[in-house]
């Protein structure tokens, strides 16, 4: 993940009562953000050594969303690396309702989908940022770290925008005991709660899976704004 300009049994997530985001500052939510983002991505070497710079970090955030951050970094910590590795492919490359590309759960691999995808890069483009051409722009650690380092506003935003589906995401680490939830519960403590029209998305999401039709993502890949794209 870049913008430019089986081993131990992962411990259940904490189950933590939501603090209101009006209790949270912007540099907290910027930290939030920025930490998940890390954790929330392929555990790389980089990452592991980092841990207890985390960990400290965490320490900063008010009490309910630090302690689930924190419940994650001790099982990230306790685990070896190479099970890391492994329970990181298990939960979030094998199982299609627990996929870090938000666009994914509504749209699958189908056309809407490429809108979709154009439709963050853009936003990204619009703040001076863009993604590499190997990079899908849904990708929730790349929206993070956009939310953390470049455009805060915008950032939380799209963020904001995800909400049923960041939910969602929750419940199903949740019901499958991965320590991952814990970071979806410090993300969504940075955003607008959840609401009776999210709650019917979540339902419709969940009942539905995403749409199988194998069609490619083509319209993402005819960006009309880049150099040699339709207009």
């Amino acid at each position: 993940m870049k913008l430019s300009a089986r081993g131990s049994k992962p411990s259940r997530p904490s189950k933590l009562l939501k603090p209101s985001v009006s209790s949270l500052s912007e540099s907290d939510r910027r930290l939030v953000w920025r930490i998940t983002a890390l954790l929330l991505d392929y555990p790389s070497e980089q990452t592991i050594a980092m841990t207890d710079q985390l960990a400290s970090a965490a320490t900063e955030l008010p009490g309910e969303v630090s302690e689930s951050v924190l419940a994650f970094i001790s099982h990230f910590r306790e685990t070896d690396p190479l099970a890391l590795a492994a329970q990181y492919v298990e939960t979030f490359d094998m199982r299609r309702r627990a996929s870090l590309h938000l666009t994914y759960y509504a749209y699958g691999d189908t056309r809407k989908r490429g809108m979709a995808l154009l439709r963050v890069k853009h936003a990204y483009r619009q703040a001076g940022v863009e993604v590499g051409d190997d990079e899908l722009p849904d990708y929730l650690p790349m929206m993070l770290e956009f939310a953390a380092t470049v455009d805060a506003v915008q950032g939380q935003r799209l963020l904001g925008e995800n909400v049923p589906v960041l939910e969602l995401l929750r419940l199903s680490l949740q019901d499958s005991a991965s320590a991952y939830a814990n970071l979806l519960v410090a993300i969504l403590a940075t955003l607008p709660s959840v609401n009776t029209a999210d709650r019917r998305r979540i339902a419709e999401l969940a009942a539905e899976g995403p749409p199988e039709e194998e069609v490619g993502l083509e319209p993402f890949a005819m960006d009309p704004l880049s150099p040699g794209g339709r207009r």
